[in-house]
């Protein structure tokens, strides 16, 4: 979870995409530019143990842009695949 807010941070949508779960990835993905993701805080985690294939992650990522600030948060589900840990989806509320 942490490397995919720090590659949203960055705009690194190429490793968003390559850690995004194949049955769920989108075909492309572009990041808006003028949104910066400044802090996340990780709420709660269930499973994604080292002896686990699935996990999921409660976060907040805040945000500010030209509207001004805001907030993300969501219950993501990830899976452990041979690529390791992929990003499935989520429940996500937003506040602006």
């Amino acid at each position: 979870m942490r490397s995919r807010f720090s590659a949203f941070a960055v705009g690194d949508a190429a490793y968003l995409l390559s850690s995004w779960h194949p049955s769920t990835r989108p075909a492309d993905l572009t990041l808006d530019d003028d949104v910066q993701w400044y802090r996340l805080d990780v709420r709660a985690t269930s499973g994604g143990g080292a002896f686990d294939t699935a996990g999921t992650v409660e976060f907040e990522a805040f945000h500010r842009g030209p509207g001004g600030r805001g907030s993300l948060h969501e219950v993501s589900r990830f899976v452990r695949g041979p690529e390791g840990w992929q990003y499935v989806d989520g429940d996500v509320t937003t506040s602006v």
